[in-house]
């Protein structure tokens, strides 16, 4: 039990995990694409970290370390951007730090997070972004659809866990558990349809595959159920694509 409250501690609650479970879907089309790059892997797990400790610390004692922290990575990422890349990667990179920002800002007085049912999309959209924009030359339309809407449902299960304790309105709290479950069925059919017709066959394998489980999640989604179903299996789910692709790969 100790070692599980440690796990959590270090990895999940850290923001170390979530991290990881994005960086490895944007693996999964950087693969797919022929576009896979170590420096481009850093800069997007550094990008989501950052990120992710500013959203969940702003309002903490530790905010002014966050900030110094973020700072430092915001150094690193220009670095491999400009080292590795060029300025149009650079500006593409700055426009999605911005739309996080935008996301969730102590010095906004109205953010994305308080603005009824979007927030849910809006993850969609920047993680989206980041995978069908971030790391190719051109943007693509299919992968940005496949992982905005495979994205935007997986948020749905965190809106049901948090559905008592939100303070604005969101699908569970508007149209009920139930409900929302068939919103986040919906959209992992689209984006599995979107992948199979568009993803060379091997990766539209390992998304369909990645869709099965992920609907076993979903259904399974309850308001009473641990924090860790969510934040350690749920978050899985973005990373299960990759995870098929290397077992199909080496069978």
């Amino acid at each position: 039990m100790n070692f599980l409250k440690i796990l959590k501690k270090t990895v999940i609650d850290s923001q170390i995990y979530v991290s990881a479970m994005g960086t490895l879907f944007a693996v999964f089309f950087m693969k797919e694409q022929e576009t896979f790059r170590y420096p481009t892997v850093l800069l997007i797990f550094i990008t989501y970290f950052s990120g992710y400790l500013y959203t969940k610390y702003q309002y903490t004692k530790h905010f002014l370390k966050i900030l110094a922290l973020n700072a430092v990575a915001g150094i690193i990422c220009a670095f491999l951007i400009i080292h590795n890349h060029n300025e149009i990667r650079l500006l593409k990179w700055f426009i999605i730090v911005v739309l996080g920002l935008l996301y969730n800002s102590f010095f906004l007085d109205v953010y994305i997070r308080k603005i009824p049912l979007l927030k849910v999309f809006y993850v969609g959209l920047v993680w989206a972004l980041v995978n069908s924009w971030l790391t190719l030359p051109e943007f693509s339309l299919p992968i940005f659809l496949v992982s905005f809407f495979f994205i935007t449902a997986l948020v749905l299960p965190f809106d049901i866990r948090d559905m008592n304790s939100d303070t604005v309105q969101t699908f569970p709290k508007l149209i009920g558990v139930q409900n929302t479950k068939y919103i986040a069925y919906l959209l992992v059919f689209v984006s599995i349809i979107i992948a199979i017709f568009n993803l060379t066959f091997i990766y539209a394998a390992a998304f369909f595959l990645s869709g099965i489980i992920t609907y076993f999640l979903i259904y399974f989604s309850e308001n009473k159920r641990d924090d860790a179903y969510f934040s350690f299996g749920i978050e899985t789910c973005s990373a299960l694509p990759f995870l098929f692709l290397l077992i199909m790969e080496y069978f």
